[in-house]
């Protein structure tokens, strides 16, 4: 298996522990996809851990929408609360 395939079935196996949702929510699949993707690559400055990578993501989404209450896998994650 290629690396680049390696690296998209880890970043899509830990994206099923960030359900679909509404608009916000999906958002917040596609800024981890895209972040996940740039922490596992060759190129990548620093090799962050998932939870590093989600809790960007969220950042994200809240500039625009602060209210947003993500929803995932905490125990997959190790994080304590959603609202983070």
């Amino acid at each position: 298996m290629s690396k680049l395939k390696e690296i998209r079935e880890q970043a899509k196996k830990e994206l099923e522990h960030i359900p679909k949702g509404g608009l916000i929510q999906n958002e917040l699949r596609m800024y981890y996809w895209g972040l996940r993707m740039n922490s596992l690559g060759k190129k990548a400055k620093s090799h962050s851990t998932k939870e590093d990578i989600l809790k960007k993501a969220i950042a994200a989404v809240k500039k625009d929408t602060p209210d947003f209450v993500p929803q995932f896998n905490e125990k997959f994650f190790k994080r304590g609360g959603k609202n983070e």
